[in-house]
């Protein structure tokens, strides 16, 4: 505790009106909601690169990032950071009846249900009576979190296809439409109504591919994060391959580009 304590002194000193950081005076819970984000994000790429020093690191920066928060609610009196710790372990302990309590369980299966349950109950508490299976799914999370969140409730319900087969045949059916929209403009037309539609075919396919994600049981964001590293990786390679030749890219024809990208797709992905 002597640690965090001087973790919450410092950013208390940070703050502070007669001697404090200038920056971190400026600073609301709305401009430092962004830096938030970055860190929990920086956290999960130190976890997939499996560099435990720099998640060290990032998990530390998270950490300052909720201390911060707290330390804003502490001014404004709404609440302490103690009131955080003591929140989220009574939250653990009563999600937890299997553990902390005489609930049976037997399986992981079972304990989410039971998390489930536990939620809507808390949710009632708190005045909020919506009955739908889509309750307390926040819209505060990056939105294809929030897809893949929206489609596993609604699955529950039973209202899900069988396997990926279908999923597929509605991402090929969403694309058709999406591509219709393409051809309109193709053909000249430019209004804000093609595109407003092209905006709403597009999330279709975004929200197909999110299922489809569910459906393989994959991470939609873990995927993503996979395919951001690869185009990085090879388009630095053609840059790499362009300049000993004395070339820049912006000075090469798209056919030479091609080929370039076609040479890193032959090489081994770091991971």
């Amino acid at each position: 505790m002597a640690l965090i304590n001087q973790l919450i002194d410092i950013m208390a000193r940070l703050r502070d009106r007669d001697g404090g950081c200038p920056w971190d005076l400026e600073q609301d819970f709305g401009s430092i909601a962004p830096y938030t984000i970055e860190e929990a994000y920086e956290v999960a790429d130190a976890i997939a690169r499996n560099d435990m020093p720099d998640l060290k690191d990032e998990l530390g920066d998270l950490l300052f990032q909720v201390v911060f928060h707290a330390q804003l609610a502490r001014e404004a009196g709404a609440f302490e950071f103690e009131d955080v710790v003591r929140a989220i372990n009574e939250k653990m302990i009563r999600r937890h009846p299997h553990v902390f309590g005489d609930v049976d369980v037997k399986d992981a299966e079972a304990v989410l249900v039971n998390w489930n349950a536990t939620k809507a109950e808390e949710r009632k508490a708190r005045g909020d009576h919506d009955p739908s299976a889509l309750a307390g799914i926040s819209r505060g999370m990056p939105e294809w979190i929030r897809a893949t969140k929206l489609q596993s409730r609604a699955a529950r319900t039973g209202f899900d296809w069988p396997d990926y087969k279908p999923v597929l045949a509605k991402l090929r059916e969403e694309v058709d439409e999406l591509e219709a929209e393409f051809d309109q403009r193709a053909q000249g037309v430019e209004t804000a109504e093609l595109q407003q539609r092209l905006e709403e075919e597009l999330g279709d396919v975004l929200f197909v591919v999110a299922n489809l994600a569910r459906h393989a049981n994959v991470d939609v964001g873990k995927a993503l994060r996979g395919a951001n590293a690869k185009f990085e990786q090879r388009f630095r390679g053609m840059e790499t391959d362009a300049s000993r030749t004395g070339q820049q890219l912006q000075e090469m024809r798209l056919e030479e580009l091609t080929t370039l990208w076609n040479a890193q797709k032959n090489k081994p992905i770091s991971r």
